[in-house]
């Protein structure tokens, strides 16, 4: 027999009760403030409210930022970018791909030639429809190379793309049997003549228009009446980016009521915001990894002994259980984890100081070494480059620390200076992370790891359809990254956001990003 509270969960499912009615009548029934939150979540979560202003806090802005998806570099943009773009596919969190613009996917019998049909009805805020011409144009714009785009790298295979009727046809120089999984890059975002005109207009064919753009303070967006898939996102009348990213500050305005989510919850506070009324962690592992990132082109880690050295020098063990409390797993110097299919396990990199020591007095260096960070890089990304320079310290190895602004962190720092923290969100697949990242040829390669013999197995792979064979390969690459390369990962993080859900409903883990991978703002609804 049904409970009176079964049956409160049944009228919250129909529509038929308000979110207020539903939690001040369980409290009537003697039902806890929290556990009530958490069922009038499940209760209305199948019942999207439409209305309002729904509102995020990020790290990762800056005053430098542009709405042209080819520079997207960090967190603000990536999520503001999902609001306003539309794509051929998207990843979901299963690590399916779904068609977005893109009606069908087709490939030859060799995986060189992929044929995209474009859906019909699409239309961009100008009040353009989106056709084939307009795909090939932005496929085209990001494969070029004067156009530093941070897909650059992942389209290098492409030797040509034309439109034809309601299809885009993309020839590759090499067979790429995880072609579609590229066109998922949130660079991608599809413009009016693949933005050759005005990158930065900020138009394209997603749930919002723009409405603000105010880099390193705050954008917003208005529903788009006109959305190709009506009501299935753009839940709230207009959504709101706040850049927040001091993380007190963050969390402040999201307890004070000023927004209902934020990204990036620091480890260490995170059993003080579970005891939050009406506040959930969202927390969820993934692909994504905290680097420190040497240059192998630039004195002194030009030296691998010397980079060397530097690894074994840190103490990944104390650097998972201090910096992200376990909320993470320790790293082993390549960019790969469990999460990718085609992941092979190599024996742990463990601290040895003495073996440290030896490297580094082989390798002639002498002094000091400057290793910057900055409160943007990562949840406390300071403290570690400080327990780094303690461990390495015990292997003789002098760090000396220089803590950066966040406001340009991301356009004067990462990938501009030789040893620095990072962060990465992972991709895809092993072939488009590689490509992104590592390959010689990659604009956003920020450890300026290139080896000839190490691209040459990253296209053997993209073509090789035996995925036993495609395994070994990808094991021998992460050998030769982990042994040679200028990437140091003491480990891969959790995603750990924080929603509202006593105002808001919708949110759901997704292991591919943070905030949903982005669309937190189109998914999510305000309650009634």
């Amino acid at each position: 027999m049904k409970t009176e509270l079964d049956h409160l969960a049944d009228l919250a499912g129909q529509g038929r009760i308000s979110r207020r009615d539903f939690l001040g009548r369980t409290a009537a029934l003697g039902v806890s403030a929290a556990l009530a939150t958490t069922l009038a979540g499940k209760a209305f979560a199948q019942s999207p409210v439409k209305g309002g202003i729904l509102k995020a806090g990020l790290q990762g802005g800056e005053s430098t930022n542009s709405l042209d998806p080819a520079l997207n570099l960090s967190q603000v943009t990536y999520s503001f970018g999902k609001q306003w773009g539309e794509y051929l596919v998207r990843l979901m969190p299963d690590n399916s791909l779904t068609n977005m613009i893109a009606e069908e996917i087709g490939a030859s019998k060799d995986a060189k030639t992929w044929t995209i049909k474009i859906r019909d009805g699409i239309e961009f805020h100008n009040g353009k429809t989106v056709n084939a011409e307009d795909v090939a144009a932005t496929i085209e714009r990001h494969a070029d190379e004067k156009s530093k785009s941070g897909a650059l790298g992942i389209l290098k295979n492409i030797k040509g793309v034309k439109a034809s009727g309601k299809e885009v046809i993309v020839t590759l120089g090499d067979a790429d049997a995880d072609f579609p999984y590229l066109m998922a890059d949130y660079h991608l975002v599809i413009q009016p003549n693949g933005g050759k005109d005005n990158p930065n207009a900020g138009i394209s064919a997603g749930p919002y228009k723009v409405t603000v753009n105010q880099p390193g303070v705050r954008h917003g967006g208005e529903r788009f009446a006109n959305y190709w898939q009506g009501d299935k996102l753009g839940h709230a009348d207009q959504v709101e980016i706040v850049v927040i990213n001091d993380a007190t500050a963050r969390l402040a305005a999201l307890q004070g009521g000023q927004v209902h989510m934020i990204n990036r919850v620091e480890p260490k506070v995170v059993d003080l915001v579970k005891r939050i009324a009406g506040v959930s962690i969202e927390n969820v592992s993934g692909k994504g990894y905290y680097p420190f990132n040497m240059f192998c082109d630039t004195k002194p880690f030009d030296n691998n002994d010397l980079r060397m050295a530097l690894k074994l020098a840190m103490d990944r063990d104390e650097l998972l259980e201090k910096i992200l409390r376990g909320y993470g797993s320790v790293g082993n110097d390549f960019p790969i984890n469990e999460a990718y299919p085609l992941f092979t396990a190599i024996e742990q990199r463990k601290f040895d100081p003495e073996k440290a020591a030896a490297l580094y007095k082989k390798s002639g260096h002498s002094g000091s070494i400057v290793l910057r960070t900055s409160d943007v890089a990562f949840p406390g990304a300071v403290d570690a480059a400080q327990l780094y320079q303690q461990s390495a310290a015990k292997a003789g190895i002098k760090i000396e620390i220089k803590r950066e602004p966040g406001d340009g962190y991301w356009s004067e720092v990462w990938n501009k200076q030789p040893f620095s923290l990072s962060y990465w969100g992972g991709r895809a697949t092993q072939d488009q992370m590689y490509s992104t990242g590592y390959v010689s040829t990659a604009d956003w390669n920020d450890t300026r790891f290139k080896r000839p013999e190490f691209d040459k197995m990253l296209f053997t792979a993209r073509g090789e359809l035996d995925q036993d064979k495609r395994k070994a390969i990808y094991h021998d690459m992460a050998m030769l990254m982990r042994d040679e390369g200028g990437l140091i990962v003491p480990f891969f993080n959790q995603f750990i956001d924080a929603a509202a859900t006593n105002k808001i409903s919708g949110f759901v883990k997704s292991p591919i990003g943070e905030m949903m991978d982005g669309y937190a703002l189109g998914e999510c609804w305000l309650n009634a």
